[in-house]
């Protein structure tokens, strides 16, 4: 039988099985902690640390997705130092990034005040969308390297390994072993990464082609390679 414990979240005493995060133990008792790297479907690294909070006695802020809970722990997730972490880093992304297709971000943002221009001087991440496969694009302008696709990609879902990180510091990545087009990859075009990405930096090449203007007729023949035809009964093109 697991072992219950006790502790105190925001002042309210809970209890509940040891080994569980304090990540699991807010959403079980309705307490909101925001996160992004975070997903059901990858495993937990604290990569973003949106989702810090308050711990009475550590010297640092600690990640909620990870840190295992302990019997008497006294946890704040609003407390006014976490609330400033949360800003700082949200706007430390707007100022590098494209967040214009990460809707829960900027809910977040306006959550917590956060403002795209605290860091103007800031080197924006701009690079040219990779367009080399039928299925999606990649866009890294608005990669946050949260790592989901990374995960999903290798023993958290597919075991395919066809993308990692790549280069270092801030030139740090998503990318192919020796930068390999998609299909020169071991992916198999199963779209996992597609779906857990958070920001639109890896999206439908269908939902791209709309966007630029393209038909659904005209996407169908990019996709397939057949050639229009005539409505008129017995006329090809």
């Amino acid at each position: 039988m697991t072992e219950k414990i006790t502790l105190t979240i925001d002042g309210r005493e809970v209890t509940t099985e040891q080994g569980k995060t304090l990540l699991e133990i807010a959403r079980e008792n309705g307490i909101d902690i925001p996160t992004i790297c975070f997903h059901e479907a990858t495993t937990a690294n604290a990569v973003c640390r949106i989702c810090v909070v308050e711990v009475e006695g550590q010297r640092v802020l600690q990640p909620a997705c990870i840190v295992k809970a302990g019997a008497g722990m006294k946890v704040q997730t609003r407390s006014e130092k976490v609330v400033r972490s949360r800003r700082t880093i949200l706007e430390m992304l707007a100022s590098t990034m494209d967040l214009s297709e990460a809707p829960d971000i900027q809910q977040m943002m306006y959550e917590y005040g956060a403002s795209s221009s605290r860091f103007p001087d800031a080197e924006r991440r701009e690079t040219d969308v990779k367009d080399d496969n039928p299925m999606y694009i990649r866009d890294y302008s608005k990669c946050l390297l949260c790592w989901r696709c990374v995960q999903v990609c290798a023993d958290d879902a597919q075991y395919t390994f066809a993308i990692n990180f790549d280069g270092r510091g801030y030139e740090t990545q998503i990318g192919t072993f020796f930068d390999k087009t998609i299909p020169e990859t071991s992916c198999v075009l199963c779209g996992q990464c597609v779906g857990v990405c958070p920001t639109g930096a890896l999206k439908p090449k269908r939902e791209f082609l709309l966007e630029l203007g393209k038909t659904p007729d005209e996407i169908s023949v990019l996709n397939t390679g057949r050639k229009n035809r005539s409505k008129v009964k017995g006329q090809r093109s």
